[in-house]
């Protein structure tokens, strides 16, 4: 078989049987262009979250502060899977390209906010597009490289995660301190106009016309089953109570909303998500692992700073170098594995390894106090970033390699949406486990009367106040934050494990594409089941 490509009779470009070993160079200049893209949407909510103090300061609303995060998450999740199903019906560059012009048009108006309530607003519209990037990149990825190749590339997404996890915090504080907080908003404008001009003039994928009604009645009842459940996990046991009536209606509102979802999906002809996807056991298993690394690593992630800044008296400016070990053991992990993937076609190792390892970092990390040093939290973190690595970018491949490739964007954005609704939970559940015990704590060191009154709601306990704090608040309240964090990683362990077990259950499907060292039947199978490789000039 030659290395020329090959059209099918429906005018699509197949890739040839036999790898190259190395990607064409359009096909590295899209794949620059998604990561540009994909960048936009991770390095947003990191710029932000540095500029929030500024933000407040000048538009005032402090009481509403926690709706900037919420509106751009809400909006994020609840088009995810919409974004896919449009992609899948309607082509993938034309809605890819439009995501990343509501991302922009929602980042431009951000920065022109007058007041907390237009920043809200436009907060929305922007969360609107990054639900349409996160899942167009790992669609498009789909489309373009068979799943044994793709293992090559996951050091390059992991990277682009490290870079926004660190350069966010890093940016966002100079950006607010030099050019002012609207810029923390307008520095996505020249890098959207980027990967707006690359994907247009390298990004050439298969036309489709879809003759099919789109679900408006599906589309909306997961809107309001995710809505709900992301309300639910953000305002529980903080804005209220887990068990008053708005926090009990939310849940009610979200299992009447997602069976009704779920009865409607049965009966239409071209659901928003197939579930037949999920008959697949492989999809299913791998949805719920990747559910549990993102409750895992956005727990994590809340809290490792909080600990390290308020334990170990690490500066707050630096919050993102504060997760350099996790970072970067996940990245070079990440990179090892899809070398070893492309080069085998095995994953089932990483899988189940990386489930071992992030119950055993996350047990580790449950293990420091006020004496632990900066070195052993820092070798902790590397043991769950290494099974970060491992799950973070495998179970996207195996999630896209156990749907058809009709699917692809479904089965990415459903894989996309359980990782994302995962960390909504994580979050939440570790928060509340957090708070409950910091009370605790400071009770028992402080007393009754002066632990309630320094964790109460009006309470100014951040690591920027603890200095003006007497010797035995500060004292206290530092050993609260190690209990508070111990309690939360220790529950993560046993989280963890649960994902550990279902990675057991996979099974070691072959993957389709080319790769070094294929078997006649393994030609026979990839002939059956050919992947839509598109052609990128």
């Amino acid at each position: 078989m030659g290395m020329s490509r090959k059209a099918t009779p429906t005018g699509e470009i197949q890739e040839p049987a036999q790898g190259t070993g190395r990607a064409p160079a359009s096909v590295r200049m899209v794949l620059f262009a998604l990561m540009i893209a994909m960048l936009l949407a991770m390095l947003d909510n990191m710029i932000v979250g540095t500029a929030m103090p500024t933000i407040v300061g000048e538009l005032g609303g402090l009481e509403h502060l926690s709706w900037v995060v919420t509106a751009y998450t809400l909006a994020t999740a609840a088009s995810t899977p919409i974004w896919g199903k449009l992609g899948d019906m309607y082509g993938r560059k034309g809605v890819f390209l439009t995501s990343i012009v509501i991302f922009l048009i929602g980042s431009a108006l951000s920065g022109m906010a007058q007041d907390m309530g237009q920043l809200i607003g436009f907060r929305a519209v922007q969360g609107l597009g990054a639900g349409g990037l996160m899942v167009g990149v790992m669609a498009i990825i789909g489309d373009l490289i068979p799943p044994r190749e793709r293992g090559k590339y996951q050091g390059m997404m992991a990277g682009v995660m490290a870079i926004a996890m660190i350069g966010g915090p890093l940016v966002g504080g100079t950006i607010t301190d030099h050019l002012g907080w609207r810029w923390s908003f307008y520095i996505n404008l020249p890098l959207g106009a980027i990967a707006l001009i690359m994907v247009t003039a390298v990004l050439h994928l298969p036309k489709k016309r879809s003759q099919t009604r789109i679900d408006y009645a599906g589309a909306a009842l997961l809107t309001i089953g995710i809505t709900s459940l992301v309300l639910l996990t953000t305002w529980g046991g903080t804005e209220y109570d887990w068990l008053s009536k708005q926090i009990v209606g939310l849940g009610v509102l979200a299992v009447v909303a997602l069976v009704a979802f779920v009865l409607v999906e049965r009966k239409v002809s071209d659901p928003v998500i197939p579930l037949r996807i999920f008959r697949n056991a492989n999809f299913s298993l791998v949805t719920v692992v990747g559910f549990l690394v993102g409750f895992v690593m956005f727990g994590a992630m809340t809290f490792l700073p909080l600990f390290q800044q308020t334990v170990q008296g690490a500066s707050a400016t630096n919050s993102g170098l504060l997760l350099l070990p996790m970072l970067l053991s996940m990245m070079v992990v990440s990179l090892i594995a899809g070398r070893v993937t492309t080069q085998y076609g095995k994953y089932k190792i990483f899988v189940t390894g990386g489930g071992a390892l992030i119950t055993i970092g996350m047990a580790l990390l449950a293990l420091m106090d006020v004496g632990t040093t900066r070195l052993t939290s820092g070798l902790y973190m590397a043991v769950l970033g290494a099974g970060m690595g491992f799950l973070m970018q495998t179970t996207m491949l195996i999630a896209q390699n156990s749907v058809e490739m009709k699917d692809m964007g479904v089965g990415s954005s459903s894989a996309t949406l359980f990782r994302t609704i995962g960390g909504s939970f994580g979050v939440a559940i570790m928060g509340a486990v957090f708070t409950n015990q910091v009370k605790d704590t400071m009770i028992e060191k402080l007393g009754p009367a002066a632990g309630a009154k320094m964790t109460g709601g009006g309470a100014q306990m951040d690591p920027k106040t603890l200095p003006s704090l007497p010797a035995p608040v500060k004292d206290a309240y530092a050993h609260a934050v190690a209990s508070g964090s111990h309690q939360v990683f220790l529950w993560g362990a046993i989280i963890s494990v649960v994902g550990f077990v279902a990675a057991w259950f996979l099974k070691e499907v072959p993957l389709r594409g080319s790769g070094p060292a294929k078997s006649a039947d393994a030609d026979a199978d990839a002939a059956a089941e050919k992947p839509l490789v598109v052609e990128a000039v």
